[in-house]
């Protein structure tokens, strides 16, 4: 008889573990845990066991803290000692851009709880007198900082969960993962007590007992690719070889403790790739060396268990050269011991985390390389998921659908390469690493490229951030404004005063069809849905009433025939004008693409209404777009269409002629000007670009890039998904409250996602007139932030507190330099209480404390007439 439970965690490594206690604390008490060997086999054993609050991404950093706080109680819900070491740690900088970075994230831990504090180089050498304190330009002191036992961590997470009802199965290999015709999951065992770890490995070999689960989650940690392609999936992830070593007893950290009674801190040093703590009477040093070796970059063994890998002491010498030079005691220390163990990575080096597309009931927990520091977090994030619906916060950086199919076996070894080599450098917001690209690209990438074009890239895809005057140029990392900032400034004007034209192709695009189109999208998205030929905004939100996307919602017209058959009843070509129902485009942000795919999924699975389908586009339909005074006379040149004003009106949406070209026209643009979006078949971008670029000679044409279009829509205090959007704020928290249909519950014979969480928060008509949120709401504003008007200032970025009477309220979403305005901007969150004239803003960028001017509705053009004129 096969047993069934409510859902099975496979792997019992810290991660799983976790995961298990989690979700019994949400609820779920029918669940249990299947572990090949022992707990803690494959990576946790071997960990260092090091934790630390400190991370570039808000969120994540908060679930660190989180999971540091959590050790005490598993360690009182379990009887299980987990050896917490709270030392705290000094974060130290041998160059000033480090020292920056910092400060930077100094001030993030001021509005996060995180407790710290920036400190001299002097001040960090007494607080850990192994250091030389001439090789470093300042550093921070982190109080949250320390280690813990990896295998009584485990061991706590499991015991606490058995304790609520939870099982534990070790010895059991999740040999195969199948899909029941009802929807559940069925997971074949193999009983590995008798020795055999790897001989069932034969696809042929018959499993001992089968197990019927509702909710499977992958936690296989250096198996997490081997239990994903058990339902054909390739997950991005890949182990790497890495180093620490333990020294003998080293005279000096005797010492300190004999004097301070105190263990020795720990320390992150990021000019040598370097972290310690102390372990025994000697020091634990461990690199992320630049001769980065990956780890069975094919299979992982199925029979490898708790093992070590052959040291490699020359591949991490420069990387001790630096240690010895930063720390001198290691010049004369004895080595004690070799550790040389694999650990999983995915691309970026955050966790992969969330449902997978396609798979109900399938939950991935994997490539989470800081288990002892990030693994509570994802616990959380994951259990709050599979109970709730939801994780509760916005888990973006961890969530697996921020990759798509291009993120394949090789991609995911170069770039798990690249950043391992980088786990401790700093991150610029102006970075964008060099390898496994360029992948994508689109028909005008080499014009592009010809015309001075610096890419970036996103989702894969090459995309255009500016443009230089000659090819060849590299835009400068930097905190400040780089060596792109007279050259954007250039485009913005360019855009404003004549006429701009961006490539547009990265965008998510997506076809719904089918006779109940109109329904579905009426019951998934919050805002009206445009009428034929038409295009608008509609903002998605999930059950909760938090924004989960900022959609873009395009009719395409019927091709119904008229009387006197009008040139403009053709929608499509000689033998495409048959279309007898509505269409709809939707669009949203290019990173988001599987995101939402997911999400449209999830929906069409509940949909009980009329027959309705989605089809993703990607670059199969590319665009560009030309926005400025000057865009509707270049589009009057290339086409016979009518572009006036009375015949294509703001928000049109519509099919034209583009030279020889077929191409849909939106009427509509982001940069706040007139503008056009022209979408078209991929085979014909180049031609479009070509005879656009042409004509646009005469009317001061110049091509701009992302960078130049974020400026000009902090001009106008428009937001942008994973920044301004996320879900974590409700749409009136968003200012798009003017896009919501609240008044009207049943648009179309049907309610919206979300809609009944916005009413217990706002009531039946949401907000009133004024706009007043309830208190505890938070409200996305503007600041200008005074400063120098040329290449030698600092901007907001994002993550910089908001300071209110100097106590931290909000938080920066984005910012930078408004050119057209010419002042620099901030974009963020404080408690709607705080957002009105007479209070004391400030914004603390790198280090700096400045005042902030609160601003009313935008800088440029506030009533919109630009891009309607």
């Amino acid at each position: 008889m096969t047993d069934r439970v409510q859902a099975v965690v496979i792997g019992g490594g810290v991660v799983g573990a976790s995961v298990l206690f989690h979700l019994t604390r949400a609820g779920w008490t029918d669940v249990l845990l299947l572990e090949r060997s022992e707990l803690t086999a494959g990576s946790t054993w071997h960990a260092a066991g090091g934790m630390h609050p400190i991370n570039s991404d808000p969120t994540v950093a908060k679930l660190q803290k989180y999971t540091i706080e959590l050790y005490r109680e598993i360690e009182e819900l379990s009887g299980q000692d987990c050896g917490i070491h709270l030392t705290g740690a000094v974060f130290l900088a041998d160059t000033a851009e480090r020292l920056d970075w910092l400060r930077m994230t100094d001030a993030r831990g001021k509005y996060l709880g995180i407790t710290s504090e920036m400190i001299s180089a002097e001040e960090a050498a007494r607080l850990m007198p192994i250091i030389d304190p001439s090789q470093f330009a300042g550093a921070m002191y982190d109080y949250e900082h320390g280690h813990v036992d990896p295998t009584g961590v485990t061991y706590a997470y499991a015991r606490a969960a058995m304790a609520a009802g939870a099982q534990v199965r070790r010895h059991t290999w999740a040999r195969r993962i199948e899909r029941t015709p009802h929807g559940t999951w069925r997971v074949g065992l193999y009983d590995t007590s008798r020795g055999d770890l790897a001989g069932a490995s034969d696809p042929a070999a018959e499993c001992d007992d089968w197990l019927e689960a509702t909710h499977v989650v992958n936690a296989g940690g250096l198996w997490a690719r081997e239990v994903g392609r058990m339902v054909g999936l390739e997950l991005p992830v890949l182990a790497m070889e890495h180093t620490y070593v333990i020294t003998e007893p080293i005279d000096e950290i005797v010492a300190h403790n004999e004097r301070s009674g105190a263990e020795l801190m720990g320390s992150i040093d990021f000019g040598g790739e370097i972290y310690t703590r102390q372990e025994g009477q000697g020091l634990l040093v461990g690199t992320y060396e630049q001769a980065a070796v990956a780890w069975q970059r094919q299979q992982t063994p199925w029979d490898f268990d708790k093992r070590l890998l052959t040291p490699d002491l020359e591949r991490i010498a420069p990387s001790l050269d630096t240690a010895f030079k930063h720390f001198p005691v290691l010049a004369d220390a004895g080595i004690a011991r070799v550790v040389n163990g694999p650990f999983t990575f995915a691309p970026d080096g955050n966790p992969l985390v969330g449902p997978i597309r396609g798979l109900p009931g399938l939950w991935s927990a994997c490539g989470v390389m800081a288990g002892l520091s990030q693994g509570g977090g994802v616990g959380l994030a994951l259990s709050n998921w599979m109970t709730a619906g939801d994780p509760g916060f916005d888990v973006w950086a961890m969530d697996i659908a921020r990759f798509g199919d291009w993120a394949t076996r090789a991609y995911t070894a170069t770039k798990v390469r690249e950043n391992y080599r980088r786990r401790f450098s700093i991150s610029f917001p102006n970075e964008f690493l060099p390898e496994g690209r360029p992948l994508s690209t689109t028909s005008i990438y080499e014009p592009q490229r010809g015309a001075g074009a610096v890419f970036g890239d996103a989702y894969g895809l090459e995309v255009p951030l500016w443009f230089a005057p000659e090819p060849g140029a590299v835009e400068d990392v930097t905190f400040g404004r780089s060596n792109a900032w007279p050259h954007v400034r250039t485009e913005v004007f360019a855009v404003r005063n004549s006429v701009g034209l961006m490539e547009t192709s990265g965008f998510a695009k997506f076809l719904v069809e089918g006779p109940g189109a109109r329904a579905w999208l009426t019951h998934l998205t919050a805002g009206r849905l445009p009428g034929p030929g038409r295009i608008a905004l509609a903002p998605m939100c999930n059950e909760q009433g938090n924004l989960t996307g900022d959609l873009t919602i395009a009719c395409l017209p019927t091709a119904g025939g008229a009387p006197d058959g009008p040139v403009g009843s053709v929608t499509g070509g000689a033998t495409a004008n048959a279309a007898s129902r509505e269409r709809f485009i939707v669009f949203g942000s290019g990173i988001a693409e599987r995101y939402y795919e997911r999400w449209f999924d999830a929906h069409l699975a509940r949909w009980n209404g009329g027959p309705v389908g989605y089809r993703t586009l990607g670059t199969q339909m590319c665009g560009v777009a030309i926005a400025g005074p000057n865009s509707r006379a270049l589009l009057s040149e290339v086409t016979d269409a009518d572009v006036s004003n009375e015949a294509m009106r703001f928000g049109s949406f519509t099919g034209i002629d583009v030279g020889w070209s077929r191409v849909w026209c939106g009427r509509l643009s982001y940069s706040g000007d007139l503008g056009y979006e022209l979408w078209m078949d991929a085979g014909q971008l180049r031609y479009v670009f070509d005879l656009l670029v042409t004509h646009g000679a005469d009317h001061g044409l110049r091509l701009f890039g992302l960078h130049a279009l974020d400026s000009l829509r902090l001009d106008k205090s428009f937001g942008s998904w994973a920044r301004e959007y996320r879900p974590v704020y409700d749409p009136f928290e968003a200012n798009l409250g003017r896009f919501v249909r609240m008044s009207r519950a049943s648009d179309d014979g049907t309610d919206f996602v979300g809609r009944a969480a916005l009413v217990a928060k706002y009531g039946p008509r949401g907000p009133d007139l004024a706009g007043d949120l309830p208190p505890g709401s938070m409200t996305l504003r503007t600041w200008t932030v005074p400063g120098p008007a040329d290449r030698t200032g600092f901007d907001a970025l994002a993550d910089e507190p908001i300071f209110c009477d100097s106590q931290p309220v909000g938080w920066v979403t984005s910012g930078g330099y408004a050119h057209f305005s010419d002042v620099s901007v901030a974009l963020g969150y404080v408690p709607y209480e705080f957002a009105h004239d007479g209070v004391d803003f400030g914004i603390e960028i790198v280090g700096d404390r400045r005042t902030a001017h609160l601003i009313e509705d935008c800088l440029w053009d506030p009533e919109g007439m630009a891009m309607r004129r």
